[in-house]
């Protein structure tokens, strides 16, 4: 097959590529309704040891999670030039099921946070870095959008899973609702990850001229080592850290933020956090796409904006039970969140390049891997102390701010390496 035939070939199938990494992400997704799985998880080790915990008291399984991503998706993009991305998003995907079945037949909150924290949390690396990146390398002509689609499939689950999580509590138990979850997630994703193709390093679709796609940075491949030696690397990462500390913050508690500030029920916070992952689902398309027209910085920058406004309403719905602004608050700051994990893929391929792509975000997500222990660990600790989610939200806003600053030293670092590489 000739070097035109193959990309032609390519072209034609990377579509179907595209849906498949999507159904598999959609698989790797479910740690996003963790607040909707803790509740009756708690409850149910609570009737079995006579102890009164209480979901923030499970809150190291979401970090572990959360944090432990980082060392698998380092190692699934050093691996994805060895051995492929589709072994890889297979066995992802098994373990991730695995690490569900696991919870299911737990007695104890160590079991807890092996099955769901450790083995969930490393599986889920391997799989999502390579489904990211070679979604995004198959479409150089559309990386923004096509990095918020990818990264909404893995987003869209904690819109389908917490309803169907909510019900199955309710009939079967929640050791049950873990078991047909896992089993639903190696039957499903495991299938979809064999229709996902390797995409060579020199793929150009057929028809496209190689124009840019809102990149700002450097169209040179960098290996990890120069990223590592270069300084807006490290300004990424921080961003990366303050915009998932928000998220996080947010997703690991609250259908609890939801039943404590505005005394919601059970069912109407499960819905919260659906709503909650609608926005984060829908913004990463749209403003991937948008970060396609404008930038990923100056996207950056309105996302950060955005999240000041949205803490802001959730802060004062406290104050008087409204919750219309609770409600707006909780789409805005899900819309800022989802719009941070969108852009990220492609902005990181607009910065260090394609060849090394899923590497390097690898690396780049050690920012979210921090966050994941940051995040939880402030809401348990602000309740623990004030009982109360409340005082959680100014400290959300300055972690914003400083977002916000650093989007402008991001364009400075840039500027002062143009000038030196001109």
């Amino acid at each position: 097959m000739t070097f035109q035939e193959q990309n032609q070939f390519l072209t034609q199938r990377r579509w179907r590529v595209l849906a498949a990494c999507c159904i598999t992400n959609l698989c790797l997704g479910a740690p996003y309704a963790w607040s909707v799985f803790a509740g009756p998880l708690a409850e149910h080790l609570n009737a079995l040891h006579g102890t009164a915990m209480t979901a923030s008291d499970l809150a190291l399984a979401f970090s572990f999670s959360s944090s432990l991503t980082f060392i698998t998706m380092i190692a699934g993009g050093y691996l994805e030039k060895k051995i492929g991305a589709r072994r890889i998003i297979f066995a992802g995907v098994i373990l991730f099921g695995i690490g569900f079945l696991v919870c299911g037949m737990a007695r104890s909150v160590l079991a807890v946070i092996f099955g769901f924290g450790v083995i969930g949390g490393l599986a889920n690396g391997l799989g999502y870095v390579c489904t990211v990146s070679t979604a995004v390398k198959f479409f150089p002509d559309k990386k923004g959008l096509i990095g918020g689609i990818s990264t909404a499939s893995y987003g869209i689950s904690s819109v389908i899973i917490p309803p169907i999580a909510d019900a199955l509590n309710r009939s079967v138990g929640i050791s049950r609702a873990f078991t047909i979850f896992g089993i639903a997630i190696i039957g499903i994703g495991g299938l979809c990850s064999l229709f996902i193709l390797n995409c060579p390093d020199d793929y150009t679709p057929t028809g496209w001229n190689g124009g840019s796609s809102g990149a700002a940075g450097t169209s040179r491949d960098m290996t990890a080592l120069q990223m590592l030696a270069s300084p807006i690397f490290y300004v990424m990462l921080a961003m990366m850290f303050i915009g998932a500390t928000i998220g996080l913050m947010m997703i690991s508690e609250t259908a609890a933020i939801a039943q404590t500030m505005l005394g919601m029920s059970s069912s109407a916070a499960a819905l919260i956090v659906s709503t909650y992952a609608l926005f984060n689902t829908g913004s990463r398309i749209v403003v991937g796409w948008i970060s396609d027209k404008i930038g990923r910085i100056r996207t950056i920058t309105y996302v950060l904006v955005l999240m000041v406004l949205s803490l802001l309403a959730i802060y004062l719905s406290g104050l008087n039970g409204n919750t219309f602004l609770f409600r707006a608050g909780i789409c805005l700051i899900g819309f800022s969140y989802g719009s941070f994990m969108g852009i990220y893929p492609a902005f990181t391929s607009d910065q260090f390049g394609v060849k090394y792509s899923a590497l390097n975000y690898g690396i780049l997500f050690i920012g979210f891997s921090l966050a994941g222990v940051v995040g939880p660990l402030i809401m348990q600790k602000i309740f623990s102390e004030f009982a109360s989610y409340r005082p959680s939200f100014p400290i959300a806003i300055v972690f914003a701010l400083i977002g916000i600053a650093l989007t402008f030293l991001y364009r400075a670092v840039n500027r002062k390496l143009a000038q030196k590489s001109a």
